[in-house]
């Protein structure tokens, strides 16, 4: 049995070296081939994949430029909302103080209206009013002592 024989029963094919020499300087050319067509192949794909890169980060920039904006709108609008709303409300209440002002101003006209009626009617009881008042007030400056 020989080497080739052996070889090939055993599934794998062997060759002797006797039989085919292996030329080196035609290996190390091709391997330098080789070499220079990845060398190139990888320059190739690393710009490529620099470019695209590039690509997302511009779209990412618009993107964050884009949410930024749309949040500062939204910021916007809230601001603006709250302050038509708070204007809304002092409105409200602005409308509200008048109304009870001018109800405390019609009160006081008319209280000052009854008080001038019954001068006329009694006036000898509006006199004796205003000195009682008068002796309060004079006795509350002076005070207790």
């Amino acid at each position: 049995m020989t080497t080739d024989q052996i070889g090939s029963s055993s599934g794998r094919a062997h060759r002797s070296s006797s039989e085919h020499p292996v030329s080196w300087t035609g290996s190390s050319q091709g391997i330098a081939d080789a070499g220079s067509s990845v060398s190139s192949t990888a320059t190739t794909d690393l710009s490529k994949l620099q470019e695209e890169v590039a690509g997302l980060r511009d779209t990412l920039t618009k993107y964050i430029s884009g949410a930024g904006s749309d949040a500062a709108k939204t910021a916007r609008d809230v601001g603006q909302s709250v302050a038509s709303q708070v204007g809304s409300a002092a409105s409200s209440v602005m409308e509200a103080g008048t109304t009870v002002a001018n109800t405390a101003s019609e009160q006081a006209k008319t209280f000052a209206s009854e008080i001038e009626r019954a001068a006329r009617k009694n006036p000898l009881g509006a006199m004796a009013g205003a000195l009682l008042v008068g002796v309060l007030i004079g006795l509350l400056g002076r005070g207790r002592g």
